[in-house]
């Protein structure tokens, strides 16, 4: 049997796997309206999981044939993986931000081998290690997943009611861990009757337990300077403002008090900001700091991909400190190194 849950009013999520990943699965959020069942997300491109999405639906009283749209929160591949499936098999709408379907047309326009090129270009420039970069220059057959997702074929407007007919579903738009990323606000009474504004599917922005990875826009053929952990705080205010009576997030489970987890999730990242000022005492590059900040494990054990990820994340913090004028870089350094103001 597939792990599903009634939300009550017409919802009802799905819990879809997402293959050898810590998170575990996607909740894909099947949406009644008079019309048939609109996903909210599709979960991660995979046999097992797309046969747990069919079981799922079957579970629901409905099957993939009805859906009639896909709203994806963005283009990740644990939610927009399974879009083109679905479409196929139902004909149903697929719809995105236009920044984050932009990040869609290019990855399916791209060789893989631009990608492993930048990737390592801009690692070098972040002072990694030459035994790190070398894999990425390595020719051999390599592939990378969501290179080749499915096109929407319908834009998400910040601020409008999506076509959900008998339902009021209205788009938020939240960059930071997308420059695309949306949440979803069903402004309709709570079937429980609990306090505040609807309920809220809030893709990866608001999370229950755990911060969403917050770093750079990544793309080959743009050089603008981006700076998305300040996209993300003040996407973070804008859903406090909200106040949602439930969030029904993308990972781990539904919860309440919006207004409390994003101030959590504010003093989170202050104190993370903070202590990253102290380490900049010395001049460090990127890679440097990610090595001295505090991750869920020792540097020393967090594998090969996600050390690439932690650069990303240490540069978009350095990215805010530099725009807040808490930093700046080293003139003349190479790979640049950071130092506190």
């Amino acid at each position: 049997m597939a792990a599903t849950f009634d939300h009550g009013g017409g919802v009802r999520s799905v819990r879809v796997p997402i293959p050898d990943n810590p998170l575990g699965h996607t909740l894909v959020y099947v949406v009644d309206t008079d019309r048939g069942p609109v996903l909210v997300d599709t979960g991660w491109d995979d046999p097992g999981s797309w046969d747990t999405l069919l079981a799922g639906l079957a579970e629901c009283g409905t099957a993939v044939g009805e859906v009639y749209g896909v709203v994806i929160t963005h283009h990740h591949p644990d939610h927009h993986g399974l879009s083109a499936r679905v479409r196929e098999a139902s004909g149903a709408w697929v719809a995105m931000h236009a920044a984050d379907a932009a990040i869609v047309r290019r990855a399916r326009e791209t060789r893989p081998e631009r990608w492993f090129s930048y990737m390592a270009a801009k690692l070098t420039a972040a002072g990694a290690p030459e035994a790190h970069v070398a894999p990425l220059r390595t020719p051999r057959a390599r592939t990378l997943p969501g290179l080749s997702p499915a096109l929407p074929d319908r834009e998400i407007l910040p601020g409008e009611l999506l076509d959900l007919p008998g339902r009021r579903l209205r788009a938020v738009w939240t960059p930071g861990h997308t420059p695309g990323h949306v949440c979803l606000h069903l402004e309709e009474e709570h079937p429980a009757q609990l306090p505040g504004r609807g309920r809220l599917f809030s893709g990866d922005h608001l999370l229950p337990g755990i911060t969403p990875h917050i770093g750079l826009y990544e793309d080959p053929d743009d050089a603008t300077v981006t700076d998305p952990l300040g996209d993300y705080l003040d996407s973070l205010e804008r859903i406090a403002r909200l106040t949602p009576a439930e969030i029904l997030p993308a990972h781990q489970h539904p919860f309440t008090d919006a207004p409390a987890r994003v101030r959590a999730l504010l003093d989170h990242h202050e104190s993370r900001l903070s202590n990253l000022l102290a380490l900049l005492a010395e001049p460090l590059t990127p890679w440097q700091l990610a090595e001295r900040m505090e991750w869920n494990r020792p540097w020393s054990d967090i594998p090969y991909g996600s050390r690439t990820i932690a650069v990303s994340e240490a540069e978009s913090h350095l990215r805010r400190l530099v725009k807040q004028g808490r930093a700046e870089p080293v003139r003349g350094s190479e790979p640049v190194a950071y130092a506190a103001v």
